[in-house]
């Protein structure tokens, strides 16, 4: 009978870890392992306007989804966003050991809290203390506006010079809902303005520009090398270093489908905005119209991480 009983008991627990496993969402969920919780960081934020503003960490993530995403998006299309502007915040405080925050996206994040709405402030709320964690360290949480149907390594969207994060791996986005002119572009520039950028590249002295090529590409389609050609020589650059330098918010991505040197001017033609690292924010726009959690959406972007909950 002892035996019988003994059985039993171990069937109901196992049928009840079964059914718990079973429960977990499919992201490893918000987990404290290597995570240890603090009270919310109270942060010093120096605004655009030049003022500066004392606040807990929820608000000023308010003012940064409102600042990174348009308005009237998706919930949790924010709350994703939620999450990475928090991971961003605290690694880069954490790293330099400061409680002060620039406002301006150029030296840490874009931070507009006259845009927030009670939707943003939700989506805030329903992520509260949610960070990005893989082995016990924040991630870079790196993010673009659309990727262009694939996402890329850190190395060929930033020319990252570090090894490159495990956690960053290419992956499929749904980018369908990004605007015409994000899904494919063109802008031309005045050969002056490759010039500018061969001197900043460290060229003293350039004539004329004769041609620009592509060397080669990622998986995804990414230029990741090209050659400047002039004055009877070659430069050859980095496609994401260039884009930086020509102005990243014209040259909209390194996605480049063609080139061409025609008169005075140089035109590319191509898809994708920004860098195409990490999660894209028109990806997510799509996943969370479909019904994906802000988690889910974390889990889609970033390989084998864990998503924390650093404080309640």
């Amino acid at each position: 009978m002892i035996g019988i009983l003994l059985i039993m008991t171990l069937a109901l627990f196992s049928g009840c870890a079964q059914n718990q496993q079973q429960g977990k969402p499919k992201v490893k969920g918000i987990t404290d392992e290597n995570v240890k919780q603090i009270e919310e960081p109270t942060l010093k934020v120096k605004t655009t306007e030049g003022q500066t503003k004392t606040m807990k960490m929820e608000e000023y993530i308010m003012g940064v989804v409102a600042g990174e995403m348009k308005k009237d998006w998706p919930l949790d299309a924010y709350g994703a966003q939620a999450i990475i502007a928090r991971t961003f915040a605290m690694k880069r405080l954490e790293d330099k050991g400061t409680n002060v925050i620039s406002g301006s996206h150029k030296e840490a994040q874009a931070y507009r809290p006259q845009n927030i709405d009670d939707k943003i402030k939700k989506a805030v709320q329903k992520t509260r203390g949610e960070v990005i964690i893989y082995e016990g360290d924040y991630i870079n949480g790196w993010f673009h506006s659309s990727a262009g149907g694939e996402t890329t390594s850190a190395k060929v969207g930033l020319a990252y010079s570090k090894p490159e994060p495990p956690y960053i791996v290419s992956v499929k986005s749904p980018d369908q809902e990004a605007p015409e002119d994000i899904r494919s572009w063109s802008v031309s520039f005045g050969k002056d303005k490759i010039i500018e950028v061969l001197k900043q590249a460290g060229v003293k002295s350039v004539k004329a520009i004769e041609d620009i090529e592509i060397l080669n590409k990622d998986k995804t389609g990414r230029a990741i090398d090209l050659a400047i050609k002039y004055d009877g020589r070659t430069k050859k650059m980095k496609a994401a270093s260039f884009r930086t330098s020509i102005g990243p918010d014209k040259l909209k991505s390194t996605l480049i489908k063609s080139i061409e040197v025609a008169g005075n001017e140089v035109t590319f033609k191509g898809s994708g905005y920004g860098h195409g690292v990490g999660m894209s924010q028109w990806g997510a726009f799509a996943m969370a119209k479909e019904g994906k959690s802000p988690e889910e959406i974390i889990d889609h972007y970033y390989k084998d991480v864990n998503i924390a909950k650093k404080w309640e």
